[in-house]
């Protein structure tokens, strides 16, 4: 293509590109600024575990908890055979591991209870909370009707079983009902009444 050729091109390019990017400008493009439909992602973090399932922003301290899954209690353990293993220790070096010196970037779901609800990835994990469950670290949380189900959770936790991976290739209880139960021996303890 000879010169002046090249020039016309290039310049017809930018008349159409110019033309498509009006279109994407919001009602602020009359000013003469630009800024994207999208909302803006949010910057990213480094973190320190809090427990298996949240964390915190060593900058502006804000609590985050991975959306979707569960992991085992702090305290909580699991039996394999005749040995109990701590299911809930385990989760958080899981999660430390994953997030330790490592930049995360997180998508917020919605705000809960002062914590945001978060799908993370980093570079090692393209989402923190699917490989949680696929190696068996964390459950996925059954679908509720303010919180649906993530199919790549269900089917990640399926593979898990399959393959007798980590929780399952024990015995523990989920951890909602491990809490449910904990709370209730602690509100007794606290209360002085004796427990079998």
């Amino acid at each position: 293509m000879s010169p002046p050729k090249l020039v016309v091109a290039a310049l017809s390019g930018l008349a159409v590109l110019g033309g498509g990017a009006s279109l994407a400008q919001t009602p602020d493009a009359a000013s003469g600024l630009y800024s994207p439909k999208a909302a803006v992602q949010s910057p990213p973090l480094r973190v320190e575990v809090i427990d298996g399932t949240r964390f915190r922003d060593i900058e502006t301290h804000a609590v985050y908890r991975l959306y979707g899954i569960d992991t085992c209690a702090p305290d909580q353990t699991a039996q394999r055979g005749r040995q109990p293993w701590p299911c809930g220790t385990m989760a958080i070096a899981w999660l430390v591991t994953a997030t330790l010196n490592v930049w995360l970037a997180c998508s917020t779901l919605r705000d809960d209870a002062g914590e945001h609800l978060v799908r993370c990835a980093s570079a090692g994990h393209p989402d923190i909370a699917a490989d949680m469950v696929r190696e068996g670290i964390a459950v996925a949380r059954p679908p509720s009707p303010h919180d649906p189900g993530i199919r790549a959770y269900a089917l990640a936790e399926q593979d898990a079983r399959k393959a007798y991976r980590g929780l399952w290739s024990s015995t523990f209880q989920m951890p909602w009902d491990w809490r449910v139960g904990s709370d209730g021996k602690r509100r007794a303890t606290a209360s002085g009444e004796v427990t079998p």
